[in-house]
């Protein structure tokens, strides 16, 4: 298996508390595979996603439990200097804002180029010669032309090519994109995403995507897990999740995407907010806005309960899974 999350917990502290932002998750992503992770904004997506890349804020943040293994290392008790040999080199990352994630002082190719001759130790002649064919490689045209231009001086759909390219350097063997296609239209997600997909099959990369819109991940993923509240509520092969969610709050998600056959309609939306990570509810924390609870929602915590065996497992964490099911 190329990357292993085993029950990983994350906290924060802060001035009002501890702030439980990751909690138990357990996730496993493999060569060639695409897992998407779901959920809205605050459920611990992007959190776990900078424990994995070991770029979490520390403090306030740390890890409280649990392991990282990446091709059976346990990137956790790792020194800090291995760990950033593997950083960039093995495992990378896409950032959600492409234009505050790049140097604005710096031209593209000179950001791209820092790759090479900080992992490769190329000369800036060549790294340089690298950046142009890189940009080439996630179509940006004339990149002979646009190497020494800055990042402001690019498209939002272009700076995100750009830091998928900035991603792609060194060839690691998995990348995390996280809300790769946020603030782009719709047109230029599909390309995006089309884009991400095709380089992974081209270099057998393991990709975990990162999102809340279960509309983006249709196409390109084989799994996906459903977070909330810093925990996973379901897990599933991407066609059951879509057919018969096992878990009310997947299914709010899904009843949440604009449907062509539902025109003039009322658009579906969650009721209530999701809650505060200092002050998760007791029992299943989606409760307080699940249609479905019952007093011991409110009191127990649903394990993760097995749906569907090896070889396309899936699970929920909901007592009323089966009910759900047969919603």
């Amino acid at each position: 298996m190329l990357l292993e999350v085993r029950d990983l917990h994350v906290e924060f502290r802060t001035r009002d508390g501890v702030a439980r932002a990751v909690n138990g998750v357990t996730y496993a992503v493999d060569e060639g595979q695409t897992l998407a992770v779901l959920g809205e904004s605050g459920s611990g997506k992007s959190v776990t996603a900078q424990a994995v890349m070991g770029i979490l804020d520390t403090p306030p943040g740390r890890i409280t439990g649990g392991e990282i293994l990446f091709k059976g290392r346990n990137l956790l008790t790792m020194k800090e200097e291995d760990r950033r040999r593997i950083r960039g080199a093995e495992m990378a990352m896409i950032f959600q804002d492409a234009l505050s994630s790049l140097n604005p002082v710096l031209t593209v190719g000179a950001q791209l180029g820092e790759m090479f001759e900080v992992h490769r130790g190329m000369s800036r002649k060549d790294s340089r010669a690298r950046a142009v064919e890189l940009m080439d490689r996630v179509r940006i045209p004339a990149a002979k032309q646009r190497v020494g231009d800055y990042p402001h001086q690019f498209s939002g759909g272009m700076r995100q090519r750009i830091m998928i390219a900035m991603a792609l350097a060194l060839e690691p063997s998995l990348i995390i994109a996280d809300e790769p296609t946020t603030a782009l239209d719709v047109t230029v997600q599909a390309q995006v995403m089309d884009l991400l997909a095709e380089l992974q099959r081209e270099l057998d990369m393991g990709l975990v995507l990162i999102t809340h819109d279960l509309g983006v991940v249709a196409d390109v993923a084989d799994r996906i897990a459903v977070m909330y509240a810093g925990r996973i509520v379901e897990t599933a092969p991407v066609h059951e999740i879509y057919q018969r969610p096992a878990h009310p709050y997947t299914r709010g998600l899904l009843d949440s995407i604009p449907r062509l056959d539902q025109k003039g309609q009322e658009l579906y939306a969650i009721k209530g907010l999701p809650p505060s990570l200092l002050a998760i509810p007791a029992g299943c924390a989606f409760h307080p806005r699940c249609p479905m609870a019952q007093a011991v929602c409110r009191t127990d915590e649903p394990p993760l309960y097995p749906v569907t065996p090896a070889p396309a497992p899936r699970a929920s964490a909901c007592h009323f899974w089966k009910e759900c099911l047969g919603a």
